[in-house]
């Protein structure tokens, strides 16, 4: 991995409160684990920077390296790694995607967080 990927990964993770690193953009996803966190963090409002990996093969393979995680997408909340779509799914339905929202000082609709919970239930 080119340590330019690695600095850029860094920067963009350090700057922004939510991350996701995904294929595609969050109007237009281009996998459907992309767009089915998009459309948790879109529903619920939160304001979150994406980064489509498609448009950069440095950042697609230095974001898996970077995490240590093979897949993508890829969720950073204050510049912690958070998991992929299955780990960002289990927590949403359990709450406990509200909970880090909370102690991340990260706004969210806690509203629609309970509705996207009601209709998995």
């Amino acid at each position: 991995m080119t340590t330019d990927a690695t600095t850029q990964i860094e920067e963009t993770v350090k700057a922004n409160d939510v991350v996701l690193f995904m294929k595609g953009t969050k109007t237009m996803p281009q996998c459907g684990f992309s767009s089915r966190v998009a459309g948790v963090l879109n529903y619920m409002g939160v304001d979150y920077l994406d980064v489509n990996v498609l448009a950069d093969d440095a950042i697609r393979q230095g974001i898996k390296d970077y995490s240590d995680w093979p897949t993508i997408p890829q969720l950073y909340i204050k510049g912690e790694f958070v998991g992929g779509c299955d780990i960002v799914t289990e927590m949403t339905l359990s709450g406990e995607l509200d909970t880090l929202f909370e102690t991340s000082g990260v706004t969210y609709d806690k509203d629609a967080a309970e509705k996207i919970r009601e209709a998995n239930a």
